[in-house]
């Protein structure tokens, strides 16, 4: 393997020995397994997209021509990819020597010159993205002179799936899974599935015959290769492992389920808007708004008092509904809340200031905790107020492709346009979107079925933290909810260390229990 290429030896400058030795050890095992899949298996906001992007430069360089990236179905993520493809192999773009594209933005024909360079192609996982990819690779006889690596980024979010066929015991492939298997059929490729949520992929059989006459690629991993996460990750164990990780108490701020209900559809029975600041029913949403402030002022403080600049943006995530009527009716309370925050600064009453020394209170622990120092307590009161009043907090509804289009810088990550923002979701902010800074989740997704690999993928307060955020960061959930996530985590955790002990000779298999004690898949 040429480990000096031009393309390798420029990019390997960027990573560390364990990320180097990742790299190294997939483009190696790609070799060896042919057309069956590698899984790349990374944690949530790990750094797994800067790995991949290693496995490329590093394939580039022993003779492959062509990367096709596999994102999930959303303009916001192709757009972001397509932008750090861009960044991350500018210098090879100046040079001639690759070029980057969106499959729905490629030019209308392109030269012998243009094809003889290395080429990125970043494909949604959408019906009518991958044909077109299909067409340009037969337009141009791609499958003949160009060996391809196909990079299939969030592997277990749509590249899978069977539909019954109608009154017999026959399946399909789903449209889009059958789409993938066909560019895989028409081209020389490796395969490389990238997620942090593996589950549904290592349940799939070895090989899978149809009974219809379809050749169909295996999609269960061959072979895995652990992505390394970086220091000042923080992930699951951070905010569960309590043993290993103390400072984690600090984190979780309890909601209760009732107040899940109230925020979720108007109901006078149940609640009055007009008490809004100090109804018990939702304290838990009142505490999470005013503590975001109070935490944002807290780190603009200790940033030099400046609420302008990058270093002065935070962000909070409202993730409980997928239903655009209750992103609207929390919309409608956060902002109610905000107005009468306005109304008891103007009137600098005794009620807004005794919430301040609450969350002051709530925060000094943590921060001393963390080795920080609290700024005064009369200071902090100041810069809540004038946050408060001169608009510093702003709140954007993200559950439309629309909607988060808008909301975009131009690195393809949600703009923080205010020092606080808060940003009001359902899934459509999980799976790869960045959100930076984030200070404040809260949490209150409970479906009938809390499946693994969905809640992992909700839990976007996992990443790479500054200490100096940590200490003022908070989980806001249900205790039920904060047990599930912490279960979860075990698992994971127990399947990532099974893969460092190498305990899986003879497969991945997840088994577990229900109530009546019957197994079923994890």
């Amino acid at each position: 393997m040429i480990l000096n290429g031009e393309f390798f030896s420029e990019k390997s400058k960027e990573y560390n020995e364990k990320t180097l030795d990742c790299i190294k050890e997939s483009v190696e095992k790609l070799e060896k397994i042919g057309d069956r899949p590698l899984m790349m298996l990374g944690k949530i906001q790990s750094g797994k997209t800067k790995s991949f992007i290693g496995v490329m430069a590093l394939a580039f360089d022993n003779g492959y021509d062509l990367s096709v990236v596999l994102t999930k179905n959303s303009n916001a993520l192709a757009k972001q990819t397509v932008s750090r493809l861009k960044d991350e192999f500018k210098d090879f773009r100046e040079e001639d020597m690759v070029e980057v594209f969106d499959i729905m933005c490629m030019p209308v024909n392109m030269s012998k010159f243009e094809l003889g360079k290395k080429l990125i192609i970043v494909v949604k996982k959408e019906k009518n993205n991958i044909p077109k990819l299909i067409d340009f690779i037969e337009k141009y006889s791609l499958n003949k002179n160009k060996k391809c690596i196909i990079i299939d980024d969030e592997a277990d979010f749509c590249s899978i799936g069977y539909d019954k066929k109608k009154y017999i015991q026959e399946f399909d492939l789903r449209k889009i899974a059958s789409q993938i298997n066909e560019l895989r059929l028409q081209l020389t490729c490796r395969f490389v599935q990238v997620t942090a949520t593996p589950y549904s992929l290592y349940l799939q059989p070895e090989n899978i015959d149809l009974n219809n006459n379809q050749e169909i690629k295996p999609i269960k991993p061959s072979e895995t290769v652990l992505v390394p996460y970086g220091e000042g990750y923080i992930g699951g164990d951070y905010y569960f492992d309590r043993e290993k990780y103390p400072l984690g108490e600090y984190l979780f701020e309890k909601i209760e389920k009732e107040e899940l209900e109230i925020i979720k559809k108007r109901d006078r029975r149940r609640f009055k808007k007009e008490e809004i600041l100090t109804s018990s029913k939702i304290k838990g949403l009142r505490n999470a708004i005013i503590n975001f402030i109070i935490a944002g002022c807290i780190r603009i403080i200790q940033n030099g008092g400046n609420p302008r600049g990058k270093n002065s943006k935070f962000s909070f995530i409202i993730h409980t509904e997928v239903s655009k009527s209750a992103h609207s009716r929390q919309d409608e309370l956060i902002t109610l809340l905000i107005e009468k925050l306005v109304e008891e600064v103007k009137k600098d009453s005794k009620l807004l200031n005794e919430y301040i020394d609450e969350g002051y209170n709530n925060f000094e622990k943590s921060v001393c905790a963390y080795g920080f120092i609290m700024p005064p307590k009369d200071i902090l009161r100041k810069y809540v107020k004038r946050a408060i009043e001169e608009e510093w907090i702003s709140t954007a509804i993200v559950n439309s492709e629309n909607d988060i289009d808008t909301l975009l810088d131009e690195d393809g990550q949600l703009r923080l346009r205010n020092p606080l923002n808060i940003f009001i979701g359902g899934q459509i902010l999980d799976r790869g979107i960045t959100i930076s800074n984030l200070i404040a989740f809260y949490y209150g997704r409970s479906p009938q079925k809390k499946q693994q690999d969905t809640v992992l993928q909700h839990s976007r307060m996992y990443g790479y933290r500054k200490r100096e955020d940590l200490a003022v960061t908070r989980l806001y959930t249900t205790t039920e909810l904060y047990e599930v996530m912490s279960n979860i985590n075990d698992f994971d955790s127990k399947l990532r260390e099974d893969f460092e002990q190498g305990n899986f000779e003879n497969g991945v298999i997840f088994i577990s229990k229900d109530e009546k004690g019957k197994i079923i898949p994890c």
